[in-house]
């Protein structure tokens, strides 16, 4: 038989299998069943009968539950015997003799599976039968050993320590709490001493900025780059000693902690498209840009409206997140379109804060690497 009629009897199989679940599910008995737990569920507290919820409840989990059993055996079941149908010679060709086929000189054989190969597959179908008796795997069924991968019903974050306490009171298997658990008590050591240094001279440590680094990556690294040079849009180098809001190791760890979120206005409307020309030809020339002289000239007038921010010298102001126009590093673009898209529309950049996500002692550490980058 050929191989693609096999292929096609096992999903004919599988497809029927499907249908039959599904019209047990859906036959006018079940389905009313069903309707009644859906009607229940939404009807008024007073009226609601507890014991048919809980039946019909059961009664829609039992059905999920039989619905990816069949599914998951079924197709565990249909590969042990799909590789039984493979191992047996139906070709009426004895073993090791040509089939009588010959292809760019190369002849085919009927050679049986490796044995290797047959052996690692028995394997995997009994590993695969293990597995689903020891975890949970089949609906409802939770598994020999009860495993859970985090704990459940917890409504709030403040629920979660006593959450878990009561699971492994009752005998939990929790994994994912155990690791947290057990990275807790094997890192938090490490971070608490890290913590006690100042972040200038935990720059200096190799070893902490190894840590610190691997932290930016997983953590900062999705806007300012792997390599922390950031990106046109609102994502600024970390490398080059140009803070919007300040470098030093407090200011960094500020940042971090809290967040920051900047806003450059539109001024469109203050100024009009010619104004906006003449301030975007004066800011250009602050950083030594060609630009024309007349226009810079009347653009400086009406930099006064934006020196409150970056100064009437233009050097900004860090405890405004105000950028310094005249080095020519730029956030957003430093090219004559890009300055004149900031001056007509204005930015919003956001930065957002760390402090649930790390927790205070690893942000002093991703303050140290990310010092470390600059003060080489």
């Amino acid at each position: 038989m050929d191989q693609g009629i096999v292929g096609s009897i096992f999903t004919v199989i599988v497809f029927v299998s499907f249908i039959g679940v599904v019209w047990w599910a859906f036959s006018s008995r079940n389905k009313k069943k069903f309707d009644e737990a859906a009607n229940l569920v939404f009807a008024d507290e007073e009226k609601k009968n507890q014991k048919k919820i809980s039946r019909s409840l059961e009664l829609m989990s039992m059905f999920w539950t039989i619905w990816i059993s069949v599914i998951t055996l079924g197709l565990i079941i249909g590969c042990y015997f799909l590789l039984r149908w493979c191992l047996s010679n139906k070709t009426g060709v004895a073993e090791g003799e040509s089939m009588g086929h010959e292809f760019d000189g190369i002849e085919e054989l009927n050679n049986q599976l490796p044995r290797w190969w047959t052996i690692m597959f028995y394997m995997t179908i009994v590993w695969g039968f293990l597995y689903l008796a020891l975890y949970p795997g089949l609906g409802a069924y939770e598994g020999i050993l009860g495993w859970k991968s985090s704990n459940q019903n917890i409504q709030s974050l403040e629920e979660s320590a006593q959450a878990r306490i009561d699971a492994k009171e009752q005998g939990y298997l929790v994994e994912y709490d155990r690791e947290l658990d057990f990275a807790a008590e094997k890192f938090d050591p490490i971070f608490e001493a890290y913590a006690q240094v100042p972040v200038e001279e935990l720059a200096k440590d190799p070893e902490a900025n190894k840590v610190g680094q691997r932290l930016f990556l997983q953590n900062c690294s999705q806007c300012h780059g792997s390599d922390a040079r950031g990106q046109n849009g609102g994502f600024p180098n970390l490398t080059d000693n140009d803070w919007l809001y300040g470098g030093s190791g407090a200011k960094i760890v500020e940042t971090l902690t809290l967040g920051r979120k900047a806003a450059m206005p539109a001024w469109l409307d203050a100024m009009g498209e010619d104004g906006i020309e003449e301030v975007v030809n004066y800011v250009l020339s602050l950083s030594g840009r060609d630009v024309d002289p007349q226009l810079a000239e009347a653009g400086k007038a009406r930099f006064a409206a934006c020196a409150a921010c970056h100064g009437m010298d233009g050097k900004g102001n860090q405890a405004l997140g105000a950028p310094n126009l005249t080095d020519n590093i730029w956030l957003y673009g430093g090219s004559h379109r890009a300055v004149t898209e900031t001056l007509t529309y204005g930015r919003n950049g956001v930065m957002p804060s760390f402090k649930k996500t790390l927790g205070d002692d690893k942000i002093h550490v991703v303050a140290a690497y990310v010092y470390s980058l600059s003060n080489d």
